[in-house]
């Protein structure tokens, strides 16, 4: 089925630059559509119908959807599963049609913020261990987390494993005596994505997550009045700040 769509849209999503970038390349007369040189980077053009080309190179255009989730607690980050409700069951059918998947993981009981996409080359960037993507968590720790602890976290803590943590970036945003213990509502910044890594980080200090929601992930932010479950498409300003992000 053909689309209508602007050419600088159509090359942003196959990856060719930033709209910015396309609007640039246009004026300099970069970009062909069906053999003619175009000077509109807001020019219409129908997907299945239309040769483009950039810098004489064929421009092959894939569908591509670039989707932010709440995600909730129940549901796991996976594509299917025989057992599992998973984050793509959450998706519309019309949704579901190009093959998104997530982007990393979260926990099953861990929410917030999940990217959702079939673009493989940006994931692949967002999740390479050498790119150190930023992620921030916020979490409700059961323990009182102070000084001692940032200060352990800055240095790098030892997990079960013996593994040695990046330097992490704790904030302690409140704490609350309840009954049972002293809780702590923190924010934590960390530069890599082990498996369980947070809950890990804490356990080794000797305190325990009973609440984890992801915030963040490089320059993408949770747009906070999505209900936990609900998802939209990224606008073209988040899709550009990935694009720029992953250079």
């Amino acid at each position: 089925m053909s689309n209508r769509i602007r050419i600088d849209k159509l090359l942003a999503h196959m990856g060719i630059g930033t709209r910015s970038e396309i609007k640039k390349a246009v004026k300099q007369g970069k970009v062909s559509v069906n053999g003619k040189v175009i000077k509109d980077s807001g020019l219409i053009v129908e997907t299945e119908q239309t040769e483009i080309a950039f810098e004489n190179a064929p421009v092959v255009y894939r569908d591509i959807v670039y989707f932010m989730m709440n995600k909730p607690e129940g549901v796991i980050s996976a594509t299917e599963d025989a057992r599992e409700r998973t984050v793509i069951d959450l998706l519309k059918p019309e949704d579901r049609l190009r093959d998104p998947f997530p982007v990393g993981r979260l926990d099953k009981d861990t929410v917030g913020l999940l990217l959702l996409t079939n673009d493989g080359q940006l994931a692949h960037e967002l999740l390479s261990p050498r790119k150190h993507v930023a992620k921030t968590y916020e979490a409700l720790v059961r323990g009182d987390v102070g000084d001692r602890d940032k200060q352990s976290f800055a240095a790098g803590v030892t997990l079960d494993d013996g593994y040695v943590t990046m330097a992490a970036e704790l904030h302690v945003k409140s704490r609350e005596n309840r009954e049972d213990s002293v809780y702590s509502t923190i924010s934590l910044t960390i530069m890599e994505g082990k498996f369980h890594q947070v809950k890990r980080m804490f356990e080794a200090i000797g305190k325990k997550v009973v609440h984890l929601k992801r915030v963040s992930m490089g320059p993408l932010l949770l747009d906070e009045s999505l209900p936990e479950g609900a998802y939209r498409e990224l606008t073209e300003e988040e899709i550009e700040r990935l694009r720029m992000h992953k250079r």
